[in-house]
């Protein structure tokens, strides 16, 4: 029965007879056809979105699913009709680095649009109803701010997390941002505790409370925001659970790049040099590793792994695919873009997604249809082509074996913790000092106290970048 069940699923053959008798509702055969295998084969390249002078580092759809948001190192913000395959608005973001994140809120016509960057700042641009964009500044963070989550179903709330190993909580309906807390090693030593550079948020979907975070160490760490509210004052992080392959526990060569949840509550974890994990509630290690003892540890259920790709590089996001999360998608350093079933990890199609690095795959919220950006300049749109084109690559061995070996031979580069406390502190001076050379601290420390930047664009897809700063603004891509 499971076999028969499986061979419907890969075909689609069973749900296209069904359709034709009247015996399927339209919309059960468009869940039940988009997952099929044989369409996931079919995907190719659908088009390309071309108008950025820099990399592309997120792309991202509106609620319906009918818009495409990207955001640039050349620190615009593009919106696209995906479909007709053109630019309906570009806007300067205000922000001074190369964007990182850009998501539009939820229920707001699309007016609203929030962006991370390098530059620490956490922006808003809201769309007046004659096309002008005025963005502010909403928050701040001491380094780069890699990801925002967005509140499921919420026009107001999201959060923020950034490599001073701060999580922020923001609610539009509010002039002011609220600091949660930072996030620290578990690794006990006598020195001061030291933080978590933060790379991922995510939220879980079946039960917003819910957020989950991933950085420069081995750990997913999962909160309940209720708790977080009534301990608000703590300067620490107070996991609810924590996720780790149990090789990799206590481990100091890994960190996380990317993280998502699955409509069902399985959180999805990407790691640098490492693999793809896919973990079950039941899964998690507790609030600490420390308070788990090797035979409870060797009871944990391992977790289902993803093999094939490399994330080195670049900080890279993982997705799921399909109408119930049927697959995993990820980038890679060779330029691929990997898709595997969730079941199983049967690696189901690979293709060139970038001339250098795949950076981030978006998927479509309903539709057999994905986004992807890396160092190319461009956004690529994914769909099921008819193409003769293998679903596998026929040096796919190779690839793999070259993704593996590349992996392998930097996991052997060890480093003491001493010299890893050195990299840090003079990546932390590096830093602040790039900041006070770069930006005008009287600037942003004012812009701060009123909330509210004066940032104005009214650019639509016909106008020319505007030319504020060009002397920095350099199409040149930059690995980060």
């Amino acid at each position: 029965m499971e076999t028969t069940s499986l061979k419907r699923t890969k075909h689609g053959i069973t749900q296209i007879i069904n359709r034709e008798m009247g015996l399927s509702p339209p919309k059960s055969f468009s869940r039940h056809f988009s997952a099929s295998e044989v369409l996931v084969e079919k995907i190719n390249l659908y088009g390309k979105l071309n108008g950025h002078e820099g990399c592309v580092n997120t792309v991202g759809f509106n609620s319906t699913g009918d818009l495409l948001v990207s955001g640039s190192d050349d620190r615009h913000i593009m919106l696209w009709n995906w479909a007709t395959k053109s630019r309906t608005l570009s806007y300067a973001s205000g922000h001074l680095d190369n964007i990182f994140q850009a998501r539009i809120m939820p229920f707001t016509d699309d007016k609203r649009i929030i962006t991370s960057s390098a530059d620490g700042q956490v922006r808003l641009g809201e769309i007046s109803e004659n096309g002008q964009v005025r963005t502010r500044r909403m928050g701040k963070h001491e380094g780069r701010v890699h990801d925002l989550a967005v509140e499921p179903g919420s026009p107001h709330i999201f959060y923020s997390c950034g490599e001073d190993g701060l999580v922020q909580h923001f609610d539009l309906r509010s002039s002011s941002d609220t600091k949660l807390f930072h996030c620290f090693s578990f690794k006990e030593n006598n020195r001061q505790p030291m933080h978590i550079r933060l790379n991922a948020i995510v939220i879980d979907p079946r039960n917003p409370n819910y957020f989950a975070t991933g950085g420069c160490d081995e750990y997913a760490r999962a909160y309940d925001i209720r708790r977080c509210q009534s301990n608000a004052s703590n300067v620490s992080d107070t996991p609810v659970n924590i996720f780790c392959p149990r090789h990799l526990v206590h481990s100091n060569h890994v960190h996380i790049t990317g993280l998502t949840y699955s409509n069902t509550s399985e959180l999805l974890v990407s790691y640098n040099d490492e693999l793809i994990y896919l973990f079950q509630k039941n899964m998690g290690l507790g609030p600490s590793p420390s308070s788990l003892q090797s035979e409870a540890l060797q009871r944990i259920e391992e977790p289902q792994v993803y093999l094939g790709h490399r994330n080195s590089q670049t900080v890279k996001g993982v997705s799921f695919f399909g109408p119930k999360d049927e697959y995993v998608m990820s980038g890679s350093d060779c330029g691929n873009i990997f898709i595997w079933k969730k079941k199983g990890a049967k690696l189901v199609r690979v293709m060139v997604g970038d001339r250098c690095i795949v950076n981030h795959v978006e998927p479509h919220s309903y539709m057999p249809f994905f986004a992807s950006c890396g160092l190319d300049k461009d956004v690529k749109l994914w769909a099921p082509m008819a193409s003769d084109a293998p679903a596998l690559p026929h040096n796919l061995e190779k690839i793999m074996k070259s993704n593996r070996q590349n992996r392998e031979d930097q996991s052997r580069v060890t480093l003491t913790p001493d010299v890893i406390m050195h990299v840090l502190r003079l990546q932390r001076r590096q830093m602040f000092g790039y900041v006070e050379r770069r930006y005008n601290r009287a600037d942003l420390d004012s812009d701060e106290e009123d909330g509210v930047e004066d940032y104005f664009s009214g650019l639509s897809s016909d106008s020319a970048f505007s030319e504020e700063d060009p002397g920095e603004n350099s199409g040149d891509c930059k690995i980060s």
